[in-house]
């Protein structure tokens, strides 16, 4: 069962455990041992998350180790995380009153972490005078507040051309179809496109949100409600399928990684993308332009990127004043001039103080002056915390479009009714029931009773550190600390925040309101279709597992001469991290670039499988990309308990002439039962709560959360819609799930070996 519980609570709370436990050293407090080693003056830590990309980061550490050599009692620790890591892992941080003092992100973000008050207002802090010394859009409000100094503007999308290929960008959609007409090529005849005119990640809504605006709509209203179901996103949406299936001008697939490599790969003539794109380009050495995205021909009007800056919000907990104050100090020092200007140099940004628009190396800059003239027909970044339910229902709607399954007419329809359902459940805040009651004193005469049952227990233990084993009480204290840290608070935090209206609007104040979380979870007809996709997965991706597993362990066995190097060659996909591994396999699993259908093609004469944009297919993807992690471990199992066998019960049955499959049937597999039985359980439990495939592969549940198990879709109830209650409750289910069925097979197993 801890296996069960490790695996289960690494997608809510291990994080938040993690910097609970840890949280003396995550939020710099003093080090005395080292500073009484060395008779140094105490240092203060300072930690700041952030998701800046490679070039960025590098300027960051450039600058930070600058200010501590100015400032030799701090310690700035940097950490890299992902972007939705990054949201995830600081709200799951601040539940424990922890994290880092700096968190670095989009503007988007501000609006959920200040609904969730995790993060500091700004407005007791700076002065007025200072804020007008940004951009607006580096210093956005919510709810009239700021949260976030940016040191940067713009984060928004424009057309980007290869100067090479094409001379000059064109102004308008006609233009924009023409040019990439005449510029997708297959240069060696074999019936495959060797560049196009165009490419970006158009899977994702963000990418074709600027169309929508030119088309004469918004993604919301000016008071913050979903508009969706309007004649503009229709457009939209068949304006986008057009460029696919009409004019062929994109790839039928493509993400932000492909379409990044083809344009550094000279493979697009234009691509759409962002500023923050630029040093990438540059280290490849691509003479690229910039423009703005092209007219709409038939409305007369410019398409309108998301604008919006990249910054730095204060943590609300802070361990001191002191800390506080360094943090400030820290935030003033990487939005000053001085630092926004080494980012301009090293990586081209467009910085946020408005004293710097006049500076030689920003005027100069003829990609920065064309990035200010796409800005002017920019709209402001969303940032209230109802743009995720939009961007969510949207996304999920349109890319059941770009399979087939609806209209653009259907997709968006359902989009508006999906975005306003989930901003009802997210914002919703509920209340106490009856249950309620009954819970509480359930509780109370539960705890009560626990504590006068295990009087006794307790009373020994306590005497155990004053007896005369008091050493063996104190060594084992670490680990029951670690024990109880890390199993039993979570998995009990858990349970309460399961009868709780833990969510957006309650995090700093949830209460216990009774069964209501288990009601929804029981009467969601998703659960149950979730939990069917979740037996196949976990029954099939097991079963190949044990199969290739053992299969493989007998013939490096019995057959195979240098065994040592086939035992290692065969573990290496078990060794390699998920995360690599998960993405490698999706790039393989692209339908006109991966190997996998090039190799249908070009082999075995198959047309190519559209393996990530079909529910079915990407859905087996993810299986494959499993079966492929998880057959190591159980040839490495099976190999140990194949050389357990006595080597004379073969030689028994060879003298009875046995064939090979007689051997395997009345020798080998019974006797090897007693080991694989709880190595498959083992892999049950943890192939059923395996997040890491099913979110890679398919890319968070593509095409249109189709391809979610029980656990990804709790893990988005939860990080993306922020339904904490609801999601704690579904995660205790399947706890019990995997208990019973645990136990079934452990009486199961024990009924036979006891015949």
């Amino acid at each position: 069962m801890k296996f069960q519980l490790l695996s289960y609570f690494k997608v809510f709370f291990v994080l938040y455990i993690s910097s609970f436990a840890f949280s003396a050293n995550s939020s710099g407090v003093l080090e005395p041992s080292a500073n009484l080693k060395t008779n140094k003056p105490p240092q203060l830590r300072i930690q700041l998350w952030h998701q800046m990309i490679y070039g960025h980061r590098q300027v960051l550490s450039e600058a930070l180790r600058q200010y501590e050599k100015e400032n030799p009692g701090l310690v700035i620790q940097e950490t890299y995380r992902e972007t939705e890591e990054l949201r995830s892992g600081f709200q799951a941080a601040a539940m424990g009153g922890s994290g880092p003092e700096l968190v670095y992100g989009p503007s988007d973000q501000i609006g959920p972490f200040a609904a969730m008050n995790i993060i500091r207002p700004l407005d007791d802090i700076f002065t007025s005078d200072l804020f007008s010394k940004f951009d607006p859009l580096a210093t956005p409000i919510y709810q009239g507040h700021h949260y976030m100094l940016g040191g940067v503007v713009g984060n928004h999308l424009m057309l980007i051309y290869n100067k090479k290929i094409l001379d000059r960008p064109p102004q308008n959609s006609d233009e924009l179809i023409e040019i990439g007409k005449n510029f997708t090529i297959d240069e060696d005849g074999d019936g495959k496109i060797d560049r196009y005119g165009l490419v970006f990640n158009y899977t994702e809504p963000f990418f074709f949100a600027p169309f929508i605006s030119a088309y004469g709509d918004s993604l919301m209203t000016a008071d913050g409600k979903p508009n969706l179901n309007t004649l503009g996103l229709k457009k939209t949406f068949q304006f986008i399928l057009d460029l696919r299936d009409k004019y062929k001008i994109i790839p039928k697939e493509c993400d932000y990684e492909t379409a990044n490599a083809l344009f550094k790969q000279g493979k697009a003539a234009m691509l759409i993308n962002g500023d923050w794109s630029w040093g990438d380009y540059k280290d490849a050495k691509i003479d690229f332009g910039i423009a703005r995205i092209p007219l709409i021909s038939e409305t007369k009007k410019w398409p309108s990127p998301l604008v919006g800056t990249a910054g730095y919000s204060l943590n609300i907990n802070m361990r001191s004043p002191e800390h506080l104050r360094a943090a400030v100090n820290v935030m003033k020092y990487l939005t000053s001039e001085k630092i926004q200007l080494l980012f301009t140099e090293k990586v081209g940004v467009l910085p946020s103080l408005l004293a710097l628009r006049s500076n030689p190396l920003i005027k100069e800059n003829s990609l920065l002056q064309i990035s200010v003239n796409i800005m002017e027909v920019g709209s402001p970044m969303p940032v209230i915390p109802e743009a995720r339910a939009v961007w969510d229902s949207l996304r999920i709607q349109y890319q059941k479009l770009l399979a087939g399954s609806v209209t653009p007419e259907e997709a968006a329809r359902d989009a508006q009714k999906m975005s306003e359902s989930q901003i009802h459940d997210m914002n919703e805040i509920l209340q106490p029931d009856f249950s309620a009651l009954i819970l509480k004193l359930f509780i109370m005469i539960g705890g009560l009773w626990l504590c006068w049952a295990s009087r006794g227990s307790i009373v020994s233990f306590i005497k155990g550190f004053h007896g005369p084993q008091r050493f063996v009480y104190f060594m084992m204290l670490p680990a029951f600390i670690g024990i109880f840290a890390v199993i039993i608070y979570p998995f009990f935090y858990n349970i309460a925040i399961s009868f709780s209206n833990f969510s957006l609007r309650t995090f700093q104040d949830w209460s216990i309101i009774g069964v209501r979380n288990y009601i929804d979870a029981l009467t969601d007809a998703r659960i149950y279709a979730l939990f069917g996709k979740t037996i196949i997965w976990t029954v099939v991706n097991v079963f190949f597992h044990v199969t290739i597993g053992v299969f493989l362990a007998v013939i490096i066995n019995q057959t195979m001469p240098v065994k040592g190097f086939w035992r290692t060659l065969f573990i290496i996909p078990w060794a390699v991290p998920q995360y690599i591994t998960a993405l490698t396999w999706r790039g393989m699993f692209n339908q006109e670039y991966g190997p996998i259908n090039i190799f249908l093609q070009k082999y075995l004469h198959l047309s190519p499988v559209q393996w990530l944009s079909q529910p079915f297919t990407a859905f087996a993807a993810c299986i494959l990309t499993n079966v492929w992690l998880g057959f190591p471990f159980m040839m490495i199992v099976a190999l140990g308990g194949l050389q357990s066998i006595p080597h004379s019960l073969y030689e028994a049955a060879f003298l009875d002439r046995a064939n090979a499959w007689q051997r395997f049937k009345h020798i080998t597999l019974p006797l090897l039962m007693p080991v694989m039985v709880p190595a498959a359980l083992l892999g049950c439990i943890w192939t059923f709560n395996n997040l890491n495939i099913v979110w890679l592969v398919s890319n968070a549940g593509e095409p249109g959360d189709q391809t979610h198990i029980l656990v990804s879709y709790v893990y988005k109830a939860a990080f993306n819609l922020y339904r904490y209650g609801y999601a704690a409750a579904v995660s205790v289910l399947i706890f019990l799930i995997l208990v019973l069925w645990s136990l079934g097979s452990l009486l199961s197993q024990y009924k036979k070996e006891t015949k």
